[in-house]
């Protein structure tokens, strides 16, 4: 997906990559996408493979656990200077969000990337 020395857009916590085998195991093939506000906030959402379709203007920023993650184009010119954390805490899933009624919920955290990341991602 990138060279060794390219940062990651997005990663996962250990906790997050253990409730996503977990989530892998009852449904199969999963993905994620970066939700941009509306009903469940900034969560990222969770579905099977095939339920949730990636359009023209999604943007892939990498996988998690096994599974693809993909993120809006305009959120992604918004949050491109950062990378996404995921991680996983006790809560309530978004409403079509594989994580709803589990009593854990994921959630994205973020940092800046450093100027030498972007340099390495600008490549």
């Amino acid at each position: 997906m990138s060279a060794p020395d390219t940062p990651q857009r997005v990663t996962a916590t250990q906790a997050a990559r253990d409730f996503i085998a977990r989530l892998r195991a009852d449904h199969g093939d999963i993905l994620f996408h970066q939700s941009g506000g509306c009903c469940d906030g900034s969560a990222p959402m969770c579905y099977p493979k095939g339920d949730f379709l990636i359009g023209d203007n999604d943007v892939l920023l990498g996988e998690i656990g096994g599974a693809l993650f993909y993120i809006g184009a305009a959120q992604f010119d918004y949050w491109k200077h950062t990378q996404l954390i995921i991680d996983v805490v006790p809560g309530q899933g978004g409403m079509f969000s594989l994580d709803n009624g589990t009593g854990r919920r994921f959630l994205t955290r973020s940092r800046l990337f450093s100027d030498e990341e972007l340099a390495a991602l600008g490549a």
